[in-house]
């Protein structure tokens, strides 16, 4: 009776052994796959410039139409940001403003931006945002497209406009940058932003996938 009592502790002894190692192995495995998943996970960032003030057809507005954008792709994907800042159009009015985007584009002129370039080697994809003026993005967002390197990345333009469409943007983004994979273009009526976060998230969701 002592052999077989002491038998039978044995045996539960054993078993209750073997169900922790089960249990610690199936939670080291989980934790080595989530850790797996999370390394294979692609790192975004979306650069733009968005203009606030006065703007075509949305008048007067303290946030501008490629910012709102910009702020859906962040709240959906999870994206960093870096806006690209300039004085230089502060307080203009519509009219002035777009003559001086004008000159500078015929002009190939290449205005400074506030701060310092963006470290974007730990991203994969790149967004890319502005307005549309005069067929391509605003001359300021060239002048940071001198300074950053894209090669090997994923880059996806999108662009706010009132009828324009893409313009010449993802092919100017292209000429830019002809290293990165250039992909999954996207555009925007401006009036739209406000309400259109749905088809931000549709085009995010079919189309990039």
């Amino acid at each position: 009776m002592i052999v077989a009592a002491f038998a039978l502790l044995m045996d539960t002894g054993c078993n209750g052994q073997n169900k922790n190692n089960m249990e610690t192995f199936q939670e080291t495995s989980l934790q080595n796959e989530q850790t797996s998943n999370s390394g294979n996970m692609s790192k975004s960032i979306v650069i733009f410039f968005s203009h606030a003030g006065d703007n075509y057809s949305v008048g007067v507005i303290e946030t501008g139409n490629t910012k709102i954008v910009a702020d859906h792709i962040s709240e959906i994907t999870g994206a960093d940001q870096f806006e690209i800042f300039t004085h230089k159009y502060d307080g203009m009015a519509y009219t002035p403003l777009i003559e001086l985007a004008k000159e500078e584009a015929n002009k190939g002129e290449l205005p400074p931006y506030e701060g310092t370039t963006p470290d974007l080697s730990q991203y994969d994809t790149v967004f890319i945002g502005g307005p549309v003026w005069w067929g391509t993005y605003p001359q300021v967002m060239f002048t940071l497209f001198k300074d950053i390197n894209l090669d090997g990345k994923t880059v996806i333009p999108f662009t706010t406009h009132e009828g324009s469409g893409l313009a010449s943007c993802a092919s100017d983004v292209r000429k830019a940058f002809p290293k990165a994979k250039v992909t999954c273009e996207f555009s925007i009526y401006g009036h739209e932003v406000r309400s259109g976060k749905a088809k931000v998230e549709r085009w995010l969701t079919t189309s990039c996938q």
